[in-house]
């Protein structure tokens, strides 16, 4: 599928600002993804980064709690040059991916300020101390998205989900990655009306990786399959689970596809892209 031909509608509750530059982690990823950019060794970051900056403030005794790669941090320095010269993140965004050279499009949900705040047993924190700084260790009681009540989706958001044929639901974190996106107004009525194949990201009763585990759980959730289904709810047409699952397809109350979903080669990640595409295909 050409790059321009797929829209990304891409979580900014998780960005945060460091040293006075906006990080858009999730938004940045898919960035230097559709510009061959990214790290594939770590998934996030530039490849061949060098530290110089980052290093130097920790020298001055300012300490970032996330490690900024020089290349990575020019990206966050133009961006909030962007923002402070009064264009909105979406138009940040799309300077940036074109400069990029991205032919997809890179859609932030929503121009509003937003924060994943994580209610733990040392207080309450931003999702980015939860999971960078304190790697996930905490107890998790609760997720607050702090700014969702004023917050609404962009129009390019609203235009591209209207304009689609479909929308797959990657197998990304369902509560901090793709929840917040969900609990913008309009978009679940929006998705109700197009044909929506999700991925799951557990297998048994594991994330594959990142702390959606212990996310689920605190929002009442089991940590499996199923359980993510259920989180999305009645947005879901077809639902994507791992052979290594365990998990019976009448368990779920939608149409379950059985895979290989553990993308750990690019072969791996085509054949499901293949799989995905083909499901689409007999289903719209």
């Amino acid at each position: 599928m050409p790059d321009e031909d797929i829209t990304v509608i891409v979580n900014t509750a998780e960005d945060t600002w460091v040293s006075g530059n906006l990080v858009c982690p999730d938004i940045d990823t898919l960035l230097y993804l559709f510009s061959g950019l990214i790290d594939d060794d770590r998934w996030w970051g530039v490849k061949g980064d060098t530290y110089h900056t980052h290093d130097a403030l920790a020298g001055f005794g300012c300490r970032e709690g996330m490690m900024i790669g020089d290349v990575d941090r020019a990206t966050h320095v133009l961006r909030s040059s962007l923002l402070r010269e009064g264009k909105s993140l979406s138009e940040a965004i799309e300077v940036l991916g074109l400069r990029m050279g991205v032919r997809a499009r890179v859609l932030p949900m929503s121009n509003d300020p937003l924060a994943t705040m994580i209610m733990t047993d040392v207080g309450l924190i931003h999702f980015q101390d939860f999971w960078v700084v304190k790697r996930g260790s905490p107890r998790v009681d609760c997720v607050v998205i702090e700014g969702m009540d004023r917050a609404s989706a962009t129009d390019e958001v609203v235009d591209a989900i209207k304009s689609s044929d479909s929308v797959v639901i990657g197998p990304s974190n369902p509560v901090t990655s793709i929840g917040p996106i969900l609990r913008l107004r309009g978009v679940r009525s929006l998705l109700r009306e197009r044909f929506v194949l999700g991925v799951s990201p557990i297998v048994g009763c594991e994330p594959v990786s990142g702390p959606a585990g212990k996310l689920l759980s605190s929002e009442g959730y089991s940590v499996s399959s199923c359980g993510v289904a259920e989180y999305y709810g009645d947005i879901l047409d077809l639902f994507v689970v791992d052979l290594r699952d365990g998990a019976s397809p009448g368990e779920f109350d939608i149409p379950v596809v059985v895979a290989d979903t553990l993308m750990t080669s690019v072969d791996k990640s085509m054949k499901l892209g293949e799989m995905i595409i083909h499901e689409l295909n007999r289903n719209i």
